[in-house]
């Protein structure tokens, strides 16, 4: 075991990866000498090779048909696009080739795409967005929030693996602020299952990504006032780990949704409605959302904070949901 960042971690999955599998390559804008905007491929080009660690031009369209091409010439493409929110530019063959591919033509299609994702970092609006909720909407891409060191290695090697297009979705927050004790050798954490992080019996608080770590601050501040906060860290989004949350909440019968992403139209609301059809009667108060708020990501960083979740925001909605 080696203590690593989550950045680290991310790093040393791709050496990981292209050490044991000749087909694996990493293509992206600055992805080659430099390293990455992040510095997360720093290495790969020494070790690798320009044939297998390249720079790509300014265009995510291409960046996303060159991956959907060399999978379906039987190579492992795993993509960068520098920051999420510039997939918006490749939503056509990323949504209309690549999810659908396996449904009509009865054939896998091994891609990764590594996106940064996030805010909280004064990087202004182009920089901060969470966009997971469209990609949420599309069958036929896994998508992948991982939110500490071991899962981001352990799940990026599984979706390496994995046969259909996965959209990778790192915590650039994270990637210098946390750290853990991380195994060396290859392993990996199986897609669509969620991790209880903290167990506890009075409210289910259902999360992902950079906001595992708010929650669980959230949650230590409420046990202060004798309530327990189970903490539930879902990692992937599709596939869904219905099961786990809809165990917590017949224990715990009070359910809060955070997620970092704007709350209206979020992830956090097509679980709730799933938990609603499928868990009424378990249901002891409403279930609430936290989410940011519906506006564009600001640029100054006092407004970030407050469009951003917070402790505050999220000890409110404890509060409202246990004196229901």
């Amino acid at each position: 075991m080696v203590e690593m960042t989550y950045g680290g971690a991310i790093r040393q999955a791709l050496f990981t990866a292209m050490a044991a599998d000749d087909d694996v390559y990493v293509f992206g804008e600055d992805v080659a000498k430099f390293g990455g905007v992040f510095g997360i491929t720093k290495g790969l080009y020494e070790k690798f090779g320009p044939k297998r660690v390249k720079n790509t031009p300014l265009s995510e369209g291409a960046i996303i048909g060159e991956a959907i091409g060399a999978a379906l010439y039987g190579l492992k493409p795993v993509a960068e696009i520098q920051f999420s929110d510039f997939i918006t530019t490749a939503m056509s063959p990323l949504i209309d080739v690549a999810a659908n591919y396996h449904y009509r033509n009865n054939a896998s299609l091994p891609l990764v795409i590594r996106m940064p994702s996030g805010g909280g970092m004064r990087i202004g609006n182009f920089h901060s967005k969470c966009l997971e909720a469209w990609f949420y909407h599309v069958p036929g891409l896994k998508i992948v929030v991982p939110s500490t060191p071991r899962d981001a290695k352990g799940m990026l090697l599984a979706a390496i693996k994995d046969p259909d297009p996965v959209l990778f979705l790192e915590q650039k927050k994270l990637y210098y602020t946390v750290k853990e004790e991380v195994e060396e050798e290859y392993f990996e954490i199986p897609l669509g299952f969620a991790r209880t992080v903290r167990a506890g019996s009075d409210l289910t608080l259902v999360t992902y990504g950079a906001m595992v770590g708010l929650g669980l601050e959230a949650s230590q501040e409420a046990s202060k006032q004798g309530i327990s906060v189970e903490v539930i860290d879902l990692r992937t989004l599709t596939p869904l780990d219905e099961a786990t949350l809809k165990t917590s909440l017949a224990k715990t019968h009070r359910a809060i949704l955070l997620h970092e992403a704007v709350k209206r139209g979020g992830v956090g609301g097509d679980i709730a409605s799933l938990l609603m059809e499928n868990c009424f009667e378990d249901l002891a108060a409403p279930l609430l959302r936290v989410g940011a708020e519906f506006c564009p990501v600001p640029a100054a960083p006092a407004l970030e904070d407050a469009y951003l979740p917070s402790v505050e925001k999220v000890l409110a909605a404890i509060d409202r949901v246990m004196k229901y």
